[in-house]
Protein backbone atom coordinates (compact mmCIF):
# COMPACT_ATOMS: atom_id res chain seq x y z
CA UNK A 1 0.00 0.00 0.00
CA UNK A 2 1.36 3.27 -0.79
CA UNK A 3 -0.05 6.71 0.35
CA UNK A 4 0.65 10.02 0.53
CA UNK A 5 0.84 11.87 3.86
CA UNK A 6 0.01 15.72 4.68
CA UNK A 7 3.00 17.63 5.23
CA UNK A 8 5.04 15.35 3.50
CA UNK A 9 5.83 16.68 0.03
CA UNK A 10 6.76 14.83 -2.56
CA UNK A 11 8.26 12.33 -0.06
CA UNK A 12 6.15 9.05 -0.70
CA UNK A 13 5.69 6.84 2.45
CA UNK A 14 5.25 3.02 1.79
CA UNK A 15 4.46 0.98 4.52
CA UNK A 16 2.60 -2.09 4.96
CA UNK A 17 1.13 -3.58 8.33
CA UNK A 18 2.63 -0.94 10.09
CA UNK A 19 1.62 0.50 13.45
CA UNK A 20 -0.79 3.22 12.71
CA UNK A 21 0.35 7.18 13.49
CA UNK A 22 -0.67 8.45 16.48
CA UNK A 23 -2.32 11.93 17.01
CA UNK A 24 0.49 13.54 18.33
CA UNK A 25 2.63 12.26 15.29
CA UNK A 26 -0.30 13.79 13.43
CA UNK A 27 0.22 17.43 15.09
CA UNK A 28 3.44 17.43 14.42
CA UNK A 29 3.39 16.76 10.89
CA UNK A 30 0.68 19.93 10.91
CA UNK A 31 3.47 21.85 12.70
CA UNK A 32 6.21 21.57 10.21
CA UNK A 33 3.85 21.87 7.63
CA UNK A 34 2.57 25.55 8.67
CA UNK A 35 6.15 26.31 9.38
CA UNK A 36 7.20 25.26 6.06
CA UNK A 37 4.27 27.64 4.25
CA UNK A 38 5.27 30.35 6.39
CA UNK A 39 9.48 30.08 5.42
CA UNK A 40 8.55 29.92 1.43
CA UNK A 41 5.75 32.88 1.69
CA UNK A 42 2.72 30.69 1.11
CA UNK A 43 0.41 32.33 3.81
CA UNK A 44 -1.18 35.19 2.85
CA UNK A 45 -1.40 37.92 5.37
CA UNK A 46 -5.12 38.45 5.21
CA UNK A 47 -5.39 34.91 6.61
CA UNK A 48 -6.01 33.23 3.37
CA UNK A 49 -3.77 30.84 2.20
CA UNK A 50 -2.43 30.76 -1.71
CA UNK A 51 -1.90 27.81 -3.71
CA UNK A 52 1.11 26.53 -3.94
CA UNK A 53 3.46 27.08 -7.12
CA UNK A 54 3.71 23.82 -9.35
CA UNK A 55 5.79 20.91 -8.36
CA UNK A 56 9.23 21.17 -10.57
CA UNK A 57 9.54 18.49 -12.74
CA UNK A 58 11.42 15.32 -10.60
CA UNK A 59 14.97 15.24 -12.59
CA UNK A 60 16.34 12.59 -13.76
CA UNK A 61 17.54 9.40 -11.45
CA UNK A 62 21.21 10.18 -10.59
CA UNK A 63 24.01 8.37 -11.59
CA UNK A 64 24.05 5.65 -8.81
CA UNK A 65 20.06 5.31 -8.59
CA UNK A 66 20.23 4.33 -12.40
CA UNK A 67 22.90 1.97 -11.86
CA UNK A 68 21.45 0.31 -8.72
CA UNK A 69 17.63 0.30 -10.47
CA UNK A 70 18.84 -1.41 -13.72
CA UNK A 71 20.76 -4.75 -12.33
CA UNK A 72 17.27 -5.16 -9.62
CA UNK A 73 14.94 -6.36 -12.02
CA UNK A 74 12.61 -9.24 -11.08
CA UNK A 75 12.56 -11.91 -13.80
CA UNK A 76 11.51 -15.19 -14.14
CA UNK A 77 10.90 -17.72 -16.85
CA UNK A 78 7.08 -16.60 -18.11
CA UNK A 79 6.60 -19.15 -20.19
CA UNK A 80 8.14 -20.92 -23.92
CA UNK A 81 7.73 -20.01 -27.54
CA UNK A 82 8.90 -22.38 -30.48
CA UNK A 83 10.80 -20.56 -32.93
CA UNK A 84 12.36 -22.71 -35.79
CA UNK A 85 12.96 -26.20 -34.27
CA UNK A 86 13.97 -24.17 -30.76
CA UNK A 87 11.97 -23.24 -27.48
CA UNK A 88 12.81 -20.01 -26.50
CA UNK A 89 12.65 -19.07 -22.79
CA UNK A 90 10.57 -15.66 -22.18
CA UNK A 91 11.77 -13.33 -19.90
CA UNK A 92 9.69 -10.90 -17.91
CA UNK A 93 10.09 -7.64 -18.42
CA UNK A 94 11.30 -5.38 -15.79
CA UNK A 95 9.52 -2.69 -13.87
CA UNK A 96 8.66 0.22 -15.47
CA UNK A 97 9.97 2.82 -12.59
CA UNK A 98 7.30 5.25 -12.14
CA UNK A 99 8.09 9.27 -10.42
CA UNK A 100 5.45 10.69 -8.23
CA UNK A 101 4.66 14.40 -7.11
CA UNK A 102 2.98 16.21 -4.36
CA UNK A 103 0.65 18.47 -6.64
CA UNK A 104 -2.97 17.44 -7.46
CA UNK A 105 -2.04 15.95 -10.79
CA UNK A 106 0.87 12.79 -10.22
CA UNK A 107 3.69 13.20 -12.81
CA UNK A 108 4.24 10.03 -14.04
CA UNK A 109 7.55 8.47 -16.39
CA UNK A 110 7.54 5.47 -18.02
CA UNK A 111 10.92 3.25 -17.26
CA UNK A 112 11.87 4.08 -21.46
CA UNK A 113 11.48 7.42 -21.30
CA UNK A 114 13.91 7.41 -17.86
CA UNK A 115 16.05 4.84 -18.78
CA UNK A 116 16.81 4.74 -22.39
CA UNK A 117 18.77 7.56 -22.59
CA UNK A 118 21.49 6.53 -20.38
CA UNK A 119 24.78 6.86 -21.08
CA UNK A 120 27.01 3.82 -22.78
CA UNK A 121 29.66 3.96 -20.67
CA UNK A 122 27.47 3.89 -17.67
CA UNK A 123 25.32 1.09 -19.68
CA UNK A 124 29.18 -0.80 -19.80
CA UNK A 125 29.34 -0.69 -16.14
CA UNK A 126 25.69 -2.21 -15.62
CA UNK A 127 26.46 -5.44 -17.71
CA UNK A 128 30.06 -5.98 -15.86
CA UNK A 129 27.61 -6.19 -13.08
CA UNK A 130 25.55 -8.99 -14.47
CA UNK A 131 26.07 -12.28 -12.85
CA UNK A 132 23.83 -14.84 -15.06
CA UNK A 133 23.07 -15.20 -18.66
CA UNK A 134 19.22 -14.59 -17.60
CA UNK A 135 20.61 -11.43 -16.13
CA UNK A 136 21.52 -10.54 -19.71
CA UNK A 137 18.39 -11.56 -21.18
CA UNK A 138 16.38 -9.25 -19.11
CA UNK A 139 18.67 -6.51 -19.71
CA UNK A 140 18.38 -6.62 -23.41
CA UNK A 141 15.08 -6.78 -22.95
CA UNK A 142 14.56 -3.56 -21.52
CA UNK A 143 14.75 -1.05 -24.37
CA UNK A 144 16.16 -1.25 -28.19
CA UNK A 145 19.10 1.06 -26.70
CA UNK A 146 20.14 -0.86 -24.04
CA UNK A 147 20.28 -4.02 -26.26
CA UNK A 148 22.15 -1.70 -28.69
CA UNK A 149 24.98 -1.53 -25.80
CA UNK A 150 26.41 -4.86 -26.81
CA UNK A 151 27.37 -3.49 -29.96
CA UNK A 152 29.52 -1.39 -28.53
CA UNK A 153 31.09 -3.51 -25.77
CA UNK A 154 35.32 -3.12 -26.11
CA UNK A 155 36.34 -6.89 -27.40
CA UNK A 156 38.33 -7.48 -24.41
CA UNK A 157 35.16 -6.59 -22.26
CA UNK A 158 35.10 -9.47 -19.80
CA UNK A 159 31.82 -10.59 -18.67
CA UNK A 160 31.22 -11.24 -14.94
CA UNK A 161 28.98 -14.36 -15.82
CA UNK A 162 29.85 -18.21 -17.04
CA UNK A 163 28.95 -19.40 -20.44
CA UNK A 164 26.51 -22.09 -20.87
CA UNK A 165 27.02 -25.44 -21.25
CA UNK A 166 25.90 -27.31 -24.11
CA UNK A 167 25.08 -31.22 -24.50
CA UNK A 168 23.88 -32.50 -27.40
CA UNK A 169 21.21 -34.84 -27.28
CA UNK A 170 22.17 -38.17 -25.88
CA UNK A 171 20.40 -39.92 -29.19
CA UNK A 172 22.20 -38.21 -31.02
CA UNK A 173 25.94 -39.23 -30.18
CA UNK A 174 26.73 -42.68 -31.10
CA UNK A 175 29.31 -43.62 -28.91
CA UNK A 176 29.52 -47.20 -29.42
CA UNK A 177 30.44 -46.69 -33.12
CA UNK A 178 34.41 -45.60 -33.24
CA UNK A 179 34.08 -43.34 -36.41
CA UNK A 180 31.68 -41.27 -37.56
CA UNK A 181 32.22 -39.43 -40.88
CA UNK A 182 29.50 -37.41 -41.14
CA UNK A 183 26.44 -35.27 -38.82
CA UNK A 184 23.28 -35.58 -39.75
CA UNK A 185 22.17 -32.03 -39.10
CA UNK A 186 18.29 -32.82 -39.85
CA UNK A 187 18.52 -34.94 -36.20
CA UNK A 188 20.72 -32.70 -34.40
CA UNK A 189 19.78 -31.71 -31.23
CA UNK A 190 21.06 -29.51 -27.91
CA UNK A 191 20.53 -28.36 -24.78
CA UNK A 192 21.55 -25.03 -23.09
CA UNK A 193 22.17 -24.99 -19.47
CA UNK A 194 23.50 -22.28 -16.99
CA UNK A 195 25.91 -22.94 -14.57
CA UNK A 196 24.05 -20.53 -12.17
CA UNK A 197 20.17 -21.21 -12.83
CA UNK A 198 20.76 -25.53 -13.04
CA UNK A 199 17.37 -26.46 -12.50
CA UNK A 200 16.59 -24.63 -16.09
CA UNK A 201 17.52 -25.80 -19.29
CA UNK A 202 16.89 -24.57 -22.80
CA UNK A 203 16.49 -27.77 -25.43
CA UNK A 204 17.53 -26.69 -29.22
CA UNK A 205 17.58 -27.84 -32.23
CA UNK A 206 18.98 -27.65 -35.58
CA UNK A 207 15.97 -26.84 -38.34
CA UNK A 208 14.13 -29.99 -40.24
CA UNK A 209 14.87 -29.08 -43.39
CA UNK A 210 18.83 -29.49 -42.79
CA UNK A 211 19.55 -32.24 -45.19
CA UNK A 212 23.65 -31.78 -44.96
CA UNK A 213 25.11 -34.26 -43.55
CA UNK A 214 28.90 -32.64 -42.34
CA UNK A 215 31.77 -32.91 -39.82
CA UNK A 216 31.70 -30.41 -36.57
CA UNK A 217 34.57 -28.53 -36.87
CA UNK A 218 34.28 -25.77 -34.17
CA UNK A 219 32.20 -23.19 -32.27
CA UNK A 220 32.61 -19.48 -32.27
CA UNK A 221 30.94 -16.54 -31.42
CA UNK A 222 27.89 -18.75 -30.69
CA UNK A 223 28.07 -20.29 -33.93
CA UNK A 224 28.38 -24.57 -34.32
CA UNK A 225 30.32 -24.45 -37.34
CA UNK A 226 30.17 -27.45 -40.19
CA UNK A 227 31.46 -28.38 -43.07
CA UNK A 228 31.85 -31.30 -46.14
CA UNK A 229 34.07 -31.37 -49.15
CA UNK A 230 32.30 -28.23 -50.49
CA UNK A 231 30.27 -26.54 -48.24
CA UNK A 232 29.60 -25.09 -44.62
CA UNK A 233 27.35 -24.33 -42.26
CA UNK A 234 27.00 -22.05 -38.94
CA UNK A 235 23.89 -23.16 -36.79
CA UNK A 236 23.20 -20.64 -33.81
CA UNK A 237 23.48 -22.27 -30.70
CA UNK A 238 20.11 -20.25 -29.21
CA UNK A 239 17.84 -20.24 -31.69
CA UNK A 240 18.93 -22.86 -34.20
CA UNK A 241 19.13 -19.63 -37.25
CA UNK A 242 21.64 -21.31 -40.06
CA UNK A 243 24.03 -19.08 -42.15
CA UNK A 244 25.25 -20.73 -45.63
CA UNK A 245 28.46 -19.26 -46.60
CA UNK A 246 28.85 -19.84 -50.39
CA UNK A 247 30.32 -23.11 -52.17
CA UNK A 248 34.07 -23.87 -51.23
CA UNK A 249 36.28 -24.34 -54.27
CA UNK A 250 39.85 -25.53 -53.68
CA UNK A 251 42.78 -26.22 -56.59
CA UNK A 252 43.59 -29.35 -54.82
CA UNK A 253 42.14 -32.39 -52.29
CA UNK A 254 41.38 -30.60 -48.59
CA UNK A 255 39.44 -31.98 -45.60
CA UNK A 256 38.59 -29.13 -43.24
CA UNK A 257 39.07 -30.41 -39.92
CA UNK A 258 38.65 -27.05 -37.73
CA UNK A 259 37.30 -23.38 -38.61
CA UNK A 260 36.60 -19.94 -36.64
CA UNK A 261 35.01 -16.65 -36.65
CA UNK A 262 37.32 -13.24 -36.46
CA UNK A 263 34.64 -11.75 -35.34
CA UNK A 264 30.76 -11.61 -34.21
CA UNK A 265 28.88 -12.82 -37.76
CA UNK A 266 27.20 -9.18 -38.19
CA UNK A 267 30.80 -7.08 -37.57
CA UNK A 268 31.47 -5.43 -40.98
CA UNK A 269 34.96 -7.14 -40.56
CA UNK A 270 33.99 -10.30 -39.92
CA UNK A 271 35.10 -13.54 -41.62
CA UNK A 272 35.32 -17.33 -41.62
CA UNK A 273 38.89 -18.82 -41.52
CA UNK A 274 38.65 -22.72 -42.54
CA UNK A 275 41.82 -24.82 -42.05
CA UNK A 276 42.75 -28.38 -43.49
CA UNK A 277 46.19 -30.04 -43.55
CA UNK A 278 47.39 -27.73 -46.55
CA UNK A 279 45.69 -24.49 -46.89
CA UNK A 280 43.69 -22.14 -45.02
CA UNK A 281 40.43 -20.57 -46.41
CA UNK A 282 39.22 -17.24 -45.38
CA UNK A 283 35.26 -16.02 -46.18
CA UNK A 284 34.49 -12.71 -45.93
CA UNK A 285 31.10 -12.20 -44.38
CA UNK A 286 28.84 -10.93 -47.05
CA UNK A 287 30.63 -11.51 -50.21
CA UNK A 288 30.25 -14.82 -52.46
CA UNK A 289 34.01 -16.09 -53.04
CA UNK A 290 36.32 -17.73 -50.55
CA UNK A 291 40.12 -17.01 -50.39
CA UNK A 292 42.28 -19.64 -50.35
CA UNK A 293 46.33 -19.16 -48.71
CA UNK A 294 48.46 -22.20 -48.74
CA UNK A 295 50.13 -23.24 -45.14
CA UNK A 296 53.79 -24.16 -44.74
CA UNK A 297 53.22 -27.08 -42.64
CA UNK A 298 51.05 -24.71 -39.77
CA UNK A 299 48.59 -27.27 -38.94
CA UNK A 300 46.74 -25.21 -36.41
CA UNK A 301 45.05 -26.33 -33.62
CA UNK A 302 43.42 -23.82 -31.94
CA UNK A 303 42.92 -19.94 -32.42
CA UNK A 304 42.61 -17.16 -29.49
CA UNK A 305 42.53 -12.91 -29.83
CA UNK A 306 44.56 -11.35 -27.59
CA UNK A 307 45.22 -7.81 -27.30
CA UNK A 308 43.88 -7.21 -31.31
CA UNK A 309 45.91 -9.83 -32.65
CA UNK A 310 45.17 -13.47 -33.61
CA UNK A 311 47.46 -16.17 -31.65
CA UNK A 312 47.36 -19.55 -32.86
CA UNK A 313 48.55 -22.92 -31.49
CA UNK A 314 49.85 -25.50 -34.06
CA UNK A 315 49.67 -29.48 -33.32
CA UNK A 316 53.77 -29.38 -32.45
CA UNK A 317 52.67 -27.22 -29.40
CA UNK A 318 54.16 -23.57 -31.69
CA UNK A 319 52.44 -20.59 -31.37
CA UNK A 320 52.07 -18.37 -33.85
CA UNK A 321 50.01 -15.02 -35.04
CA UNK A 322 47.71 -14.58 -37.93
CA UNK A 323 47.51 -11.73 -39.81
CA UNK A 324 44.29 -10.58 -42.01
CA UNK A 325 46.22 -7.77 -43.39
CA UNK A 326 47.42 -6.55 -46.11
CA UNK A 327 46.88 -10.59 -47.06
CA UNK A 328 46.93 -13.16 -44.87
CA UNK A 329 50.27 -14.61 -42.86
CA UNK A 330 51.26 -16.92 -40.29
CA UNK A 331 54.36 -16.34 -38.37
CA UNK A 332 55.49 -18.24 -35.60
CA UNK A 333 56.57 -16.47 -32.11
CA UNK A 334 59.84 -17.56 -30.55
CA UNK A 335 58.85 -18.92 -26.95
CA UNK A 336 60.67 -20.36 -24.81
CA UNK A 337 59.53 -23.50 -22.39
CA UNK A 338 60.32 -23.78 -19.06
CA UNK A 339 61.44 -26.77 -17.66
CA UNK A 340 58.74 -27.73 -15.62
CA UNK A 341 56.40 -27.76 -18.88
CA UNK A 342 55.55 -31.18 -19.54
CA UNK A 343 53.46 -31.86 -21.89
CA UNK A 344 50.26 -34.60 -21.22
CA UNK A 345 50.01 -38.37 -22.63
CA UNK A 346 47.94 -38.05 -25.60
CA UNK A 347 46.87 -34.14 -24.63
CA UNK A 348 47.21 -30.86 -26.45
CA UNK A 349 47.02 -27.90 -24.08
CA UNK A 350 44.66 -25.32 -24.31
CA UNK A 351 44.86 -21.49 -25.02
CA UNK A 352 42.57 -19.36 -22.58
CA UNK A 353 42.75 -15.67 -22.53
CA UNK A 354 42.24 -13.98 -19.20
CA UNK A 355 41.91 -10.04 -19.10
CA UNK A 356 45.48 -9.37 -20.00
CA UNK A 357 47.54 -12.50 -19.82
CA UNK A 358 47.55 -15.90 -22.04
CA UNK A 359 47.44 -18.66 -20.39
CA UNK A 360 48.40 -22.03 -21.49
CA UNK A 361 46.57 -24.84 -20.15
CA UNK A 362 47.58 -28.52 -19.96
CA UNK A 363 46.35 -31.76 -19.05
CA UNK A 364 49.70 -33.97 -17.58
CA UNK A 365 48.84 -37.45 -17.55
CA UNK A 366 50.11 -40.51 -16.73
CA UNK A 367 49.04 -44.62 -16.80
CA UNK A 368 49.77 -46.61 -14.31
CA UNK A 369 49.40 -50.72 -14.26
CA UNK A 370 47.88 -50.88 -10.77
CA UNK A 371 45.89 -47.10 -10.52
CA UNK A 372 45.44 -47.22 -14.05
CA UNK A 373 45.35 -43.09 -15.45
CA UNK A 374 45.52 -39.95 -13.26
CA UNK A 375 46.60 -36.56 -14.18
CA UNK A 376 46.17 -33.19 -13.17
CA UNK A 377 46.19 -29.88 -14.98
CA UNK A 378 48.58 -27.36 -15.25
CA UNK A 379 48.97 -23.64 -15.81
CA UNK A 380 51.12 -21.18 -17.68
CA UNK A 381 51.30 -17.80 -18.14
CA UNK A 382 53.07 -16.01 -21.42
CA UNK A 383 55.67 -13.20 -20.23
CA UNK A 384 55.96 -10.82 -22.75
CA UNK A 385 58.33 -9.00 -20.76
CA UNK A 386 61.16 -10.95 -21.81
CA UNK A 387 62.69 -11.56 -25.06
CA UNK A 388 61.92 -14.06 -26.58
CA UNK A 389 58.34 -14.81 -24.79
CA UNK A 390 58.65 -17.24 -22.01
CA UNK A 391 56.05 -20.01 -20.62
CA UNK A 392 55.74 -19.27 -16.92
CA UNK A 393 54.68 -21.48 -14.51
CA UNK A 394 51.34 -19.91 -12.02
CA UNK A 395 50.85 -22.29 -8.77
CA UNK A 396 47.68 -20.33 -7.85
CA UNK A 397 44.96 -18.75 -10.78
CA UNK A 398 43.37 -16.24 -7.71
CA UNK A 399 40.15 -15.28 -7.71
CA UNK A 400 39.90 -16.36 -11.29
CA UNK A 401 38.04 -19.81 -12.99
CA UNK A 402 39.01 -21.17 -16.67
CA UNK A 403 36.50 -23.16 -18.81
CA UNK A 404 37.83 -25.78 -20.89
CA UNK A 405 36.10 -28.46 -23.33
CA UNK A 406 38.21 -31.79 -24.59
CA UNK A 407 37.80 -30.55 -28.11
CA UNK A 408 40.44 -28.00 -28.93
CA UNK A 409 38.58 -26.77 -31.00
CA UNK A 410 36.12 -25.10 -29.08
CA UNK A 411 35.91 -22.01 -26.97
CA UNK A 412 37.83 -21.00 -24.14
CA UNK A 413 36.57 -18.74 -21.09
CA UNK A 414 38.01 -17.28 -17.91
CA UNK A 415 35.63 -15.90 -15.16
CA UNK A 416 36.26 -12.90 -12.36
CA UNK A 417 35.02 -13.79 -9.10
CA UNK A 418 33.08 -16.63 -9.77
CA UNK A 419 32.08 -16.36 -5.94
CA UNK A 420 29.89 -13.80 -7.02
CA UNK A 421 26.95 -16.67 -9.45
CA UNK A 422 28.12 -19.58 -7.04
CA UNK A 423 31.45 -20.92 -8.87
CA UNK A 424 34.77 -21.58 -6.93
CA UNK A 425 38.09 -19.75 -7.61
CA UNK A 426 41.26 -21.19 -8.67
CA UNK A 427 39.42 -24.36 -10.82
CA UNK A 428 39.53 -25.28 -14.11
CA UNK A 429 35.88 -26.07 -15.38
CA UNK A 430 35.78 -29.26 -17.98
CA UNK A 431 32.82 -29.27 -20.34
CA UNK A 432 32.53 -32.98 -19.47
CA UNK A 433 30.96 -35.17 -16.39
CA UNK A 434 32.10 -37.32 -13.93
CA UNK A 435 31.12 -39.65 -12.06
CA UNK A 436 31.72 -38.37 -9.03
CA UNK A 437 28.99 -35.38 -9.35
CA UNK A 438 25.36 -35.52 -10.93
CA UNK A 439 26.15 -32.15 -12.59
CA UNK A 440 27.28 -31.78 -16.78
CA UNK A 441 30.77 -30.76 -16.15
CA UNK A 442 33.37 -31.36 -14.21
CA UNK A 443 35.11 -29.12 -11.42
CA UNK A 444 38.84 -29.32 -10.85
CA UNK A 445 40.97 -27.10 -8.51
CA UNK A 446 44.36 -26.48 -9.69
CA UNK A 447 47.09 -29.02 -8.58
CA UNK A 448 44.44 -31.49 -7.42
CA UNK A 449 44.09 -34.67 -9.38
CA UNK A 450 41.21 -34.88 -12.42
CA UNK A 451 38.68 -37.63 -11.76
CA UNK A 452 39.77 -40.58 -13.91
CA UNK A 453 36.28 -40.58 -15.96
CA UNK A 454 37.13 -37.33 -17.25
CA UNK A 455 40.53 -38.22 -18.00
CA UNK A 456 38.96 -41.39 -19.97
CA UNK A 457 36.32 -39.48 -22.17
CA UNK A 458 39.47 -38.06 -23.55
CA UNK A 459 40.78 -40.99 -25.15
CA UNK A 460 37.37 -41.14 -27.18
CA UNK A 461 37.70 -43.56 -30.00
CA UNK A 462 36.73 -40.85 -32.52
CA UNK A 463 39.46 -38.67 -31.98
CA UNK A 464 41.87 -41.53 -32.13
CA UNK A 465 40.65 -43.21 -35.71
CA UNK A 466 39.22 -39.74 -37.14
CA UNK A 467 42.11 -39.71 -39.99
CA UNK A 468 42.42 -35.85 -39.06
CA UNK A 469 42.26 -36.48 -35.23
CA UNK A 470 39.04 -34.62 -34.38
CA UNK A 471 35.70 -35.77 -33.77
CA UNK A 472 33.29 -35.45 -36.60
CA UNK A 473 30.73 -34.58 -33.78
CA UNK A 474 30.13 -31.69 -31.25
CA UNK A 475 31.10 -33.24 -27.88
CA UNK A 476 30.16 -31.26 -24.78
CA UNK A 477 31.24 -27.69 -24.84
CA UNK A 478 31.10 -24.19 -22.96
CA UNK A 479 29.59 -21.19 -25.41
CA UNK A 480 27.85 -17.91 -25.33
CA UNK A 481 25.35 -17.19 -27.94
CA UNK A 482 25.92 -14.73 -30.33
CA UNK A 483 23.07 -12.31 -28.74
CA UNK A 484 26.04 -11.94 -26.00
CA UNK A 485 27.92 -10.04 -29.03
CA UNK A 486 25.10 -7.97 -29.82
CA UNK A 487 23.98 -9.88 -32.71
CA UNK A 488 21.32 -12.87 -33.19
CA UNK A 489 18.54 -10.08 -33.09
Amino acid sequence: MAQHLPGLGPHLIRFSGWASLTSASVACIHRRRRRRRRRYGLERTDGRKQSPPPSPTPSPPTRTAATAAAVSWRTHTAGTRRSQGVEVAVAERPYKKTCHSSSSTSYVTSGHDVWADLLDNLLHQVVALLSSFHDLLAFIGTCRSWRATLSSLPRAFSFGFPPLHLQPGIGYLHSHRSYIRYCDLSNFKWQLIDPVKRTSSLRCSAPRNLRDRMRYVGCSYGYLIFSNSDHCILVDVYNGNNVRPPKLKSTGNHEIYYGILVAPLNSPNSCLLLCSRSSMFQWQVGTNSWFEHPLNGERILQIVFFKGEMFAMDFLERLHVIRLAPQLSVQEVAVVWGDDMVVGLNFKPWLVVCSDMLFLVDLSASVDALSGISGTFKVFRLDFSVEPAKWVKVDNLGNVSLFVSLDRRNPTFSCMSPERWGGKSNCIYVASSSEDSDEAWTVVELGQAVPTTTLCCSYQPELIQAPNGHCNQPRNLWVLPSLVYGVGH
